[in-house]
């Protein structure tokens, strides 16, 4: 364990921005469960709806640094593609 006050103060920081990561990545993980069901349910609008908000989401933890954008972006691409897979058939 840290000795120092400079390194129970980074450990401190360390515990904090990990709690607020593991919320923002579970609510990602929440919006696109709710994208994916949507469109299992073939229920296009609210799929369409649930996919803003998961966007929404993306962007913000990229942003934020949570995510890297390359995988935010690949996130969304698939998403947006199964929401307008639901018009096609």
């Amino acid at each position: 364990m840290a000795t120092h006050s400079s390194a129970i103060k980074r450990h401190k920081q360390g515990l904090k921005r990990k709690a607020s990561n593991t919320a923002v990545k579970s609510g990602i993980k929440t919006a696109v469960k709710m994208v994916r069901e949507a469109v299992n349910e073939k229920q296009a609008e609210n799929a369409k709806t649930m996919l803003a908000k998961a966007v929404k989401l993306l962007d913000r933890a990229v942003a934020k640094g949570v995510l890297h954008r390359n995988n935010a972006s690949r996130r969304m691409s698939r998403l947006t593609k199964a929401v307008n897979s639901i018009g096609i058939e």
